[in-house]
Parts: structure tokens; C-alpha cells; sequence
């Protein structure tokens, strides 16, 4: 039973560390497109993106965006995809 809960403990912790992280790209993303002076939906014309995907990405409700999503953000914002992940 302890294991159980240290168990699901630790799955809590890794959760929220995603969380974290994706709330730190999502902002990053956000701030670099408003630095670029465009819209959300500019953005997802630009990456060739649906609007609702870069919505949910920079507001943190997508937590797992793809690789492929994020490599289409980075060059729409003339950036590398590991930009995005640096503070």
C-alpha cells in the first residue's frame, strides 16, 4: 500500500514537471510572437497550423505538443526549435 501511494506520488511529480515545462514553452512562444507583432492566427498560417493547436500551446492545455508542431512554430517565428525551450 505505501508503494502504491509513493508510486502514484512520483507520477504527480513528473506530471507537474511537464506542466511546468509546457507552460514555459507555451510562454515563450507566445512572447516571441508578440515580439514578431502577430496574431495567433497569423501564427498558425504561418506554421501551416490549425489556430486551435497554437492556442493550446501557449495558454498550456496542450502539454505534449509534437516535435513537428513545434519545428513548424520555430521556423514561422524565425527561431530554432530549441530556442523555445531556453528562458
Amino acid at each position: 500500500m505505501l508503494d502504491y501511494h509513493y508510486n502514484e506520488f512520483i507520477i504527480v511529480v513528473i506530471s507537474s514537471q511537464q506542466l511546468c515545462m509546457a507552460n514555459a514553452i507555451g510562454e515563450k512562444i507566445k512572447k516571441l510572437r508578440q515580439k514578431k507583432g502577430i496574431s495567433q492566427a497569423r501564427l498558425s498560417k504561418e506554421a501551416d497550423l490549425a489556430l486551435n493547436p497554437i492556442v493550446k500551446i501557449e495558454t498550456g492545455e496542450n502539454p505534449n505538443p509534437t516535435v513537428e508542431t513545434l519545428e513548424k512554430i520555430a521556423k514561422a517565428l524565425e527561431v530554432s526549435v530549441t530556442s523555445l525551450f531556453e528562458k
